[in-house]
């Protein structure tokens, strides 16, 4: 069903067309959405979060960017059309969100899809977020023949396209500028945080009797701090290079505070620790002394993306001897992400948010850039309840 009995041929939004974008150089203009098929659901976008991953792939940080799109994968709107065949609760009016990932091979086989996807082991298991085939919300493809190898465009723009398996219903504890760096940061933190002990994963405390380091405190660290406390660790120590942040860390629930630069001697006070250690950061990494505050056993989780390789030359004779787990995790797969959002809302877990119009993206990017953003920037489109697709 749908609030509107004829789409537009295009939308509208933030085009990126090289790499000069990344200065600001964004042009608000019109482009294709994905043909729209009967699984598919239309979003009038309320609010966009402004990701790091944005600026990356705008630069073409993270390998080459398919130039024009448009970036932007903490989308928060209202849904103005669903399809009839949509497998969701999802109905229009509903406030929903999409975060980073857009398509999987969802076991399909033809004519769905132009190859027989149907042994795919994630898509069964239900780990999504796992398949080889997931395509992201921007600077991917959609892999329905109804699509036809559309790109995937992101939200920075007045309305966003996407199957329906990969839209969240927006519980209603959460307002929609707190919800949309969920959508990334948030899924991000909770997977890397849950995914630590699965024998506790069940538990609505699973982190009860671990300690936590949390290193960057920027737009992924400042929500892992919160989602930590939450799941109960018993201590979170925020880590960054100055104490610039320390007071805002505590704020945020932090139990300590390391300041890698300027307190001396953290390595020797804080050593053997830590259960867990989550790394938000996206460039080179001290990773031996960040090794160092970890117990025997303990697990270094690293969600940051980083466009030199980020890893600095480590102790290996200490992980070996102290059997340490250096890992990597991405984001939520769907099931994982609904939770999120309901633990989010239950727990009053809320980003802290600069809002900012739309058409201010071009600025936002910037800053962000720049690593002015304390700590999410989210875009509002405000005019958006007269637009018409």
């Amino acid at each position: 069903m749908s609030l509107q009995t004829e789409a537009e041929p295009q939308f509208q939004g933030w085009v990126a067309h090289d790499k000069s974008a990344i200065d600001g150089h964004m042009r608000w203009e019109g482009y294709s959405p994905k043909p729209w098929e009967e699984t598919d659901i239309d979003i009038r976008i309320t609010h966009c979060g402004v990701c790091s991953t944005d600026t990356h792939i705008l630069a073409s940080q993270l390998g080459p960017t398919a130039y024009p799109l448009v970036v932007g994968h903490e989308i928060v709107g209202v849904a103005v059309r669903v399809g009839r065949d949509a497998n969701t609760s999802i109905r229009v009016g509903d406030r929903v969100g999409v975060g980073a990932q857009t398509d999987a091979c969802l076991c399909r086989k033809p004519p769905l899809v132009a190859h027989d996807w149907s042994s795919c082991e994630e898509c069964v298991r239900g780990k999504e977020n796992w398949c080889q085939k997931l395509s992201t919300t921007y600077n991917g493809v959609f892999h329905s023949t109804g699509a036809a190898g559309a790109k995937t465009m992101g939200g920075y723009a007045r309305f966003h396209r996407c199957p329906a398996h990969f839209v969240f219903k927006i519980p209603d504890g959460l307002r929609p500028e707190h919800a949309a760096p969920l959508m990334c940061a948030g899924a991000t933190t909770y997977a890397a945080l849950l995914g630590c002990w699965k024998s506790r994963a069940e538990s609505p405390r699973p982190l009860r009797g671990m300690r936590v380091g949390i290193v960057g405190i920027g737009g992924l660290g400042h929500v892992g701090i919160q989602f930590a406390r939450a799941m109960g660790a018993d201590g979170v120590v925020a880590i960054s290079r100055t104490r610039a942040k320390r007071r805002d860390a505590l704020a945020l629930g932090a139990t300590d505070y390391i300041a890698t630069t300027e307190d001396g001697g953290w390595e020797q006070q804080y050593a053997g620790s830590l259960d867990v250690v989550i790394s938000t950061i996206s460039g080179s990494h001290p990773l031996t002394e960040h090794l160092q505050l970890l117990r025997r056993g303990g697990r270094y989780v690293l969600i940051g993306f980083s466009g030199d390789g980020g890893l600095a030359g480590f102790d290996v004779n200490m992980v070996v001897l102290r059997q340490l787990e250096i890992t990597g995790s991405l984001i939520c797969s769907p099931t994982e992400m609904a939770d999120m959002l309901q633990f989010a809302a239950d727990h009053g877990i809320k980003p802290w948010v600069e809002v900012r119009d739309m058409r201010d993206a071009n600025s936002a990017v910037v800053d962000m850039e720049a690593g002015r953003a304390r700590y999410r920037i989210v875009l509002q489109n405000r005019n958006t309840r007269t637009s018409k697709l």
